[in-house]
This record gives structure tokens, C-alpha cells and sequence, in this order.
């Protein structure tokens, strides 16, 4: 399996420069989300059209060896242009 470095890209202009999928606008931030919401692996791959279990594998390495980074990505979009609504 490629390492997650080769497998996530960040490209200026594309979701915010925010990482994802190496070639899709597939975020490793929402991918965590979605899991930290309580939806399995086997519920991400069928919800995501494309996503493939070595994407998948590739983002949760990621999100382990950056994972401040995704924590304020899930935070920033909680929040939004008006801040945190509460």
C-alpha cells in the first residue's frame, strides 16, 4: 500500500487546500467526521461514491500523523463564516 504522504494531497483551491484523496475532492477531515459520528468504514465506503478501502486506510494514517490538523479543519467547519452556533 503507497504511504498515506503519497496518497493525500493538498492542492490550493481545491476544498480550502484542506487534504484529501490523492485526485478527488474527497476531504481526510470529513472522512473523520463521519466516523467520529459513529458510521463504520463498511457505511463510509458505500455513502461515498469512489472511495476505496485503501483511500480509506490512507486517511486514517493521515489523520493519526496530523491529527491537530484535522481536528481544527472539523472545528473550523463546525463553526463556519458566522462562528460557532450554539
Amino acid at each position: 500500500m503507497p504511504a498515506a504522504t503519497d496518497w493525500i494531497t493538498k492542492t490550493p483551491n481545491v476544498c480550502g487546500g484542506d487534504a484529501c484523496i490523492r485526485g478527488t475532492r474527497i476531504t481526510v477531515w470529513g472522512l473523520v467526521n463521519q466516523r467520529r459520528l459513529g458510521a463504520t468504514d463498511a457505511q463510509i465506503l458505500r455513502a461515498v461514491q469512489g472511495l476505496t478501502p485503501v483511500d480509506l486506510e490512507s486517511a486514517w494514517e493521515y489523520a493519526a500523523a496530523y491529527s491537530e490538523e484535522i481536528d481544527r479543519a472539523i472545528r473550523e467547519n463546525e463553526e463556519g463564516e458566522e462562528g460557532l452556533v450554539e
